[in-house]
């Protein structure tokens, strides 16, 4: 790192360095911590685009408000590494999102200026609200700031929180971050109103004086005020941005630019002191200073390691090493289908890229429906589609699904509607950590009453599953759940249906029954090679469903064999394995059973490094067998086993 081109960056170890400054200093601290952030995320990955957008908004927070006694709340934690940099964290910025790292998203336990963690939209202004009362119950004395943006306003947590937040009048400031998109392009009505405002500046100035000229007016000003209403569309957008946050008992200003330092500086010197709920509306761009980002915000949203001038991978896919990932299996099996079936219907909460729903998008664009983010509206939304006979498949991430559990449960399955979820970046997900793995799903969903719940060992096995749960499994909800990432199997084929509930041998043994569902499958394949070599010969089940699991195979396999391990990439407590245990139970079977899975949050790596610090690659899962049959009728110096499973175990275990 060149520190001899960053004049102020270096001397900033805390927002204390960089509130004794002087305010006309602020705008090279901002172009030193836009430097860096590009310099350092581009050679290293991570989330990009938002930050560059709030370099300002961070700068001027930390600037006027004493933090860390002033508590400043940011939502979904990705905007927030220029305010990582500014608050002791910034020569450990390389290591964010790594193993041992800076988490790529808020986290208490990193710093005392996260004041609440944040991997999820629209967290912020709940929370926020939460600590303002806290404040008051305990008679303490600071000021709470609640960021929101990025396309979190489409979401329905935040409402609820702004009117509480007006019925409780508590001394609170809200700052809508409005950089017109999320992760994709925002869909929702909100922001698209905002985008007509903004585009006039005739209509700003004339706002304002129709505003507190007749605010002067008791009668007359409300009648003057109703028949601005009813101009046309530029005139009608004056009143409703500030009336709509007023109405929920904000003190509303705004729009402002929030890339302006000084401008920000300003307003929250006035702001910082004042009483009751305030309501601050920024613009910013996202990506901004970085020309690349500016002109596709989507694609350095979060970048890998890159070329900074060119934008181009530094690690190019060459055609031969082309494997697709599990999205664009899911993807082009959509077009497909739908191409099959004109009742079909992709919904997606603000991600139809991260999907990839953008590949039917593109051939079909009528057959997406993107709602924002908005995961639960998405899953009863569906519901409703599915009450008229339209099939909606609803493809969200694992841990973002988690948010609609009361709808999964209560408008689709006491109903038994036909809803069809795509859950993807199930199980490990790497980077983005313990916010974003999707360990929860085979649990819960599996209490869920009328669900069918599966998961495929490859992509052939997830197009396959897609068209049955469509076509064939059409009587209550069905989850598929997979992995984030490349693909395993064979060449793609034709679809072809699997029957409910029919899991499959995949290599026969004798001395252990290993029964893996989803991306464990193909591991615990691996594993049986390892102990066949070491005199084990293990029976490899791929189980295909966990609801309706296949009891046939289960009386089977608790017949031929002693000893059972289960596999699964996700949390053992209610899992795959619990539903196996529970059937063996019920039926009085005396097997020695070991469920293997997840048994506690983990934090961020790669996904490679978190399958091996689990014991869920194909090392780590022959090494719980060897445990396994070791421990009842093995002697360990009649079988010469592979002394790196040994140490992975002796170390990992």
């Amino acid at each position: 790192m060149n520190k001899s081109k960053y004049k102020y960056l270096f001397d900033i170890d805390s927002p204390d360095d960089l509130r004794i400054l002087p305010e006309t200093a602020l705008d090279a601290v901002c172009v030193e911590i836009r430097e860096y952030l590009i310099d350092t995320i581009t050679k290293i990955s991570g989330h990009l685009g938002a930050g560059l957008g709030v370099v300002e908004l961070a700068v001027a927070l930390h600037y006027v408000y004493n933090t860390p006694l002033d508590k400043i709340i940011f939502d979904t934690g990705h905007q927030a590494y220029p305010h990582k940099i500014l608050t002791g964290r910034r020569d450990l910025l390389s290591t964010i999102r790594q193993k041992g790292g800076l988490s790529g998203f808020l986290k208490r336990s990193e710093s005392e200026y996260d004041a609440f963690g944040a991997g999820h939209a629209s967290t912020s202004i709940s929370s926020g609200l939460g600590i303002a009362v806290a404040r008051d119950i305990l008679k303490k004395d600071f000021r709470v700031v609640s960021i929101i943006g990025d396309g979190a306003m489409t979401c329905g947590l935040a409402y609820e929180a702004m009117n509480n937040c007006g019925f409780q009048n508590r001394d609170i400031t809200v700052i809508l971050n409005d950089n017109n998109v999320s992760i994709s392009k925002n869909v929702s009505s909100f922001s698209n109103y905002f985008n007509e405002l903004y585009t006039k500046e005739s209509v700003q100035k004339l706002r304002n004086n129709i505003w507190d000229m007749t605010g002067k007016f008791d009668n007359i000003g409300d009648r003057i005020r109703r028949l601005a209403a009813k101009l046309e569309d530029g005139v009608k957008a004056i009143v409703t941005p500030g009336s709509l946050f007023e109405a929920l008992g904000f003190k509303y200003f705004g729009p402002i630019n929030g890339n302006n330092v000084h401008k920000l500086v300003k307003v929250f010197r006035v702001i910082r002191n004042m009483k009751g709920p305030i309501f601050l509306h920024i613009m910013t761009q996202k990506g901004k200073g970085y020309q690349l980002a500016e002109e596709d915000q989507f694609f350095l949203h979060a970048v890998g390691k890159i070329d900074k001038s060119t934008g181009q991978s530094l690690f190019p896919v060459k055609n031969e090493d082309k494997v697709p990932l599990y999205q664009d299996v899911f993807g082009e099996a959509m077009v497909e289908l739908c191409q099959m079936n004109s009742k079909i219907v992709a919904v997606t909460a603000a991600m139809s890229d991260g999907t990839g729903l953008d590949i039917l998008k593109k051939e079909m664009p009528d057959r997406v429906i993107d709602v924002g983010i908005a995961e639960g509206h998405a899953v009863t939304f569906s519901a409703g589609l599915a009450t008229e006979g339209i099939i909606p498949v609803v493809a969200i991430y694992s841990s973002f699904l988690q948010r609609a559990y009361d709808n999964i449960f209560h408008d689709c399955a006491l109903q038994n509607l036909h809803v069809v979820f795509a859950i993807d970046r199930a199980g490990v997900v790497g980077e983005d950590g313990a916010t974003h793995h999707g360990f929860m799903d085979l649990a819960y969903l599996r209490t869920i009453p009328n669900m069918v719940v599966m998961a495929p060992k490859d992509r052939q096995e997830l197009r396959n599953m897609l068209y049955s749960a469509i076509f064939y499994y059409t009587h209550s909800p069905v989850a598929i759940r997979y992995p984030r990432g490349k693909s395993s199997g064979t060449q793609i084929e034709q679809f072809r249906l699997i029957e409910l509930g029919k899991a499959e041998i995949l290599r026969k043994g004798t001395d252990v029954a290993i029964l893996a569902i989803g991306k464990t499958v193909y591991e615990s394949q691996l594993a049986a090679e390892i102990l066949s070599e070491q005199g084990i010969e293990a029976e490899i089940i791929n189980a295909r469903f966990v609801k309706p699991i296949d009891e046939k195979m289960i009386d089977y396999i608790c017949i031929k064999f002693e000893k059972i391990i289960t596999i699964e990439d996700g949390f053992v407590n209610g899992g795959f394995g619990s539903a196996v245990l529970e059937y063996a139970a019920n039926k009085n079977y005396k097997n020695q059973f070991l469920l293997h899975g997840i048994h506690h949050t983990i934090e961020h790596a790669t996904q490679a490094q978190l399958y091996e610090e689990l014991l869920l690659d194909s090392k780590g899962i022959a090494s719980k067998v060897i445990d396994l049959i070791g421990k009842y009728n093995l002697n360990e110096q009649d079988i010469a086993i592979n002394s790196s499973i040994l140490e992975n175990s002796n170390e990992l275990s």
